[in-house]
């Protein structure tokens, strides 16, 4: 099995920094794409941040110039360093990863169990 363990959530005033990590363990052949979700109360879930196992990055457009994902591959870690932060940033942020067990597998989505960012004003 995969699991994926974040930490780094909690409450913060505006304009301040967090900084999540989520690590991936278990028995797998590799991690392709990992990646930030959040979903505030009353929203649907969005995207905030993927980054590819070469290190490529995409972002939302809400969250570009305020926060930064990065990766450990030796680690199996990926991180959302979040500066600037908003109210409406608040959220549950839940980590994503894109796992192959096998070499001649499939990829498959794997979720960490989300961490809370609040964000007072």
């Amino acid at each position: 099995q995969v699991q994926l363990v974040e930490s780094g959530g909690g409450l913060v005033q505006a304009g301040g920094s967090l900084r999540l990590s989520c690590a991936a363990s278990g028995s797998f052949f590799s991690i392709n794409a990992m990646g930030w979700y959040r979903q505030a109360p009353g929203k649907q879930r969005e995207l905030v941040a993927t980054i590819t196992s070469g290190g490529d990055t995409n972002y939302v457009d809400s969250v570009k110039g305020r926060f930064t994902i990065s990766r450990d591959n030796a680690k199996n870690t990926v991180y959302l360093q979040m500066n600037s932060l908003k109210p409406e940033d608040t959220a549950v942020y839940s980590c994503n990863a894109v796992v192959k067990r096998f070499r001649v597998s499939l990829a498959h989505d794997y979720w960490g169990q989300g961490t809370q960012v609040t964000v007072s004003s």
